[in-house]
């Protein structure tokens, strides 16, 4: 049976959405589908988290075991909240070497996603959307700059809520997060990834 942890904020519980339909949850069944049998997610997320208190929730959770697989999605609360990418880089990198911890040392067993752009929803009416897409490329370049020295997955999900950004299916009931559609896109290229690495 393998074990599945799941870091992040409320792109990780799925806010808003039933827990069976957030990113995790669906990514257990389809693996499932693949014949691989999967524990339900641990799950340490909560909305409006940035990355220190990612790190801080860890560190009180004080999870002693490991897992066969990992994944970390953080980093538009920093964004949201006008913090520097400088920080960011630094919390991030701390919150992926525990992320690799936790997944025994294995870093192939570790999957990144990138963060998605909020300022393309209803939400961000009245906002300055294209400075909020070019923090948020910011971000998601140190993101994947520092995922990917460290061996680990990085899966690019961001041009999905750019796309979609606008279309009331693919967006939860606040014009703000995702809706279960919009994570069955990210669940579609995660599978494969992590369906490969737990079989090597």
């Amino acid at each position: 049976m393998y074990t599945y942890l799941a870091l992040g904020d409320s792109y990780t519980i799925g806010e808003q959405v039933p827990m069976q339909e957030n990113f995790p949850h669906q990514l257990v069944n389809h693996l499932k589908e693949q014949h691989l049998e999967v524990s339900a997610p641990v799950i340490i997320a909560q909305t409006g988290w940035t990355t220190d208190e990612l790190a801080t929730a860890i560190c009180e959770h004080n999870i002693h075991e490991t897992f066969s697989f990992v994944t970390l999605l953080i980093g538009v609360n920093n964004q949201y909240r006008g913090r520097t990418v400088e920080n960011y880089r630094e919390e991030y990198e701390q919150l992926l070497r525990q992320a690799i911890i936790f997944a025994n040392g294995h870093t192939q067993n570790v999957f990144v996603l990138s963060i998605p752009d909020w300022g393309a929803t209803p939400f961000a009416e009245g906002r300055d959307r294209e400075r909020v897409a070019r923090e948020i490329d910011m971000y998601n370049t140190t993101c994947k700059d520092i995922t990917e020295a460290h061996k680990c997955h990085y899966l690019y999900i961001t041009d999905s809520t750019r796309q979609n950004g606008a279309q009331p299916a693919y967006l939860a009931a606040d014009g703000l997060h995702p809706s279960a559609k919009e994570y069955a896109i990210w669940v579609g290229k995660l599978t494969p990834m992590v369906a490969k690495a737990l079989k090597q």
